[in-house]
Order: structure tokens, then C-alpha cells, then sequence
């Protein structure tokens, strides 16, 4: 039996096509395009860009300045969980920060590490009040979740949106794993 070359490539192309065409669709109008709606709708949310993995879904997001973090996370892992599944939420903020905020936050980091480390959540709030006293217009608002420790930033028509996970992340190599 002596096999054509164009019907093998052919059926080869079709197939390939069908297949990854419904992988896309399904992708865009079953996943991406309903989580994206959440986002839309949420309030304080002003730009959505979603991106969903076999692990997680990137959500990348811009909020007014006066939008609480915390809500807008726990409104869409909620209003979403049916089409999260399993998947890890990762949220990404597009701050509209000053230089300014961003000098204030590096100062303030090391402070904020510590208490994370030792698991002294309850200093954080302490911590960054006690550093914005010396700020004329800055506003610092601090929330947590069983997840993370959200900070919002305000300065004026600037913020700075932080979310620290409460579980630190493994880092390094480790020769015995």
C-alpha cells in the first residue's frame, strides 16, 4: 500500500487545526472571557488583562486610588471560583505610584519583612502609621486575608497597591530535594 503524501499532510493540517482551534476557543469564551466580566464589573477596577494556565490565572489589573485590594481579591476568587477551579489567582497591580510613594515603601520594607517573617501581622498597621506621621497627604490602609497582607498607599492622585503572601514562598536551591 503506497501512501499519498498530500492527503497525509492534509489530514495532518486538518486535524491539527480543529484540535487546537477548539483549545483556543474553549480557552477565550469558557475561561478568559467570564473571569475577565468579573474583574470588568468589580468596583474601583479600571483596566483588565487576564491570562489563564494549566496552574493559575494572571489577572493583571489597574484600581482607583481608593479601592480596597482586599475586596477586589476576594470578589473575584469568589464570584470566580467556578471557573478558577483549582487554579492559583495571581493578581497583578498596575500602580500609578511617585517616586516619592516608592522611596517611602523602601523605606518602610524592612520594617514590614520583619513582621512577616516573625508572623506579627498586628505591627504592620503600627508600623506604617507611625511612618506616615512625618508625610503631610500620605494615606497608608493595611487589610489581610487567610492568603495575604494587602497595603494600600494614597499620596494625592498616586498609589501604590501590595499584596505580601502569608506563606513565604521556598526560595533557593537545596541540595537534598
Amino acid at each position: 500500500m503506497k501512501l499519498r503524501l498530500l492527503p497525509v499532510v492534509l489530514s495532518v493540517a486538518i486535524s491539527a487545526t480543529v484540535l487546537f482551534g477548539g483549545w483556543f476557543a474553549y480557552q477565550s469564551f469558557a475561561m478568559e472571557n467570564p473571569l475577565a466580566s468579573i474583574v470588568e464589573t468589580t468596583p474601583g477596577v479600571e483596566l483588565v488583562n487576564t491570562r489563564i494556565n494549566t496552574n493559575d490565572a494572571e489577572i493583571e489589573l489597574k484600581l482607583q486610588p481608593s479601592t480596597s485590594l482586599r475586596e477586589v481579591y476576594d470578589n473575584i476568587e469568589s464570584k470566580g471560583s467556578a471557573i478558577l477551579g483549582k487554579k492559583e489567582l495571581k493578581l497583578k497591580v498596575v500602580n500609578d505610584s511617585s517616586q516619592q510613594l516608592d522611596q517611602w515603601w523602601s523605606s518602610a520594607l524592612f520594617d514590614v519583612a520583619q513582621a512577616m517573617e516573625t508572623k506579627h501581622y498586628a505591627q504592620i498597621p503600627a508600623t506604617l502609621q507611625s511612618r506616615v506621621e512625618n508625610s503631610s497627604n500620605m494615606k497608608i490602609s493595611t487589610e489581610m486575608n487567610d492568603k495575604f497582607v494587602f497595603i494600600t498607599m494614597t499620596d494625592g492622585d498616586k498609589s501604590k497597591f501590595v499584596m505580601l503572601p502569608r506563606t513565604p514562598e521556598k526560595m533557593g536551591v537545596w541540595p537534598n530535594e
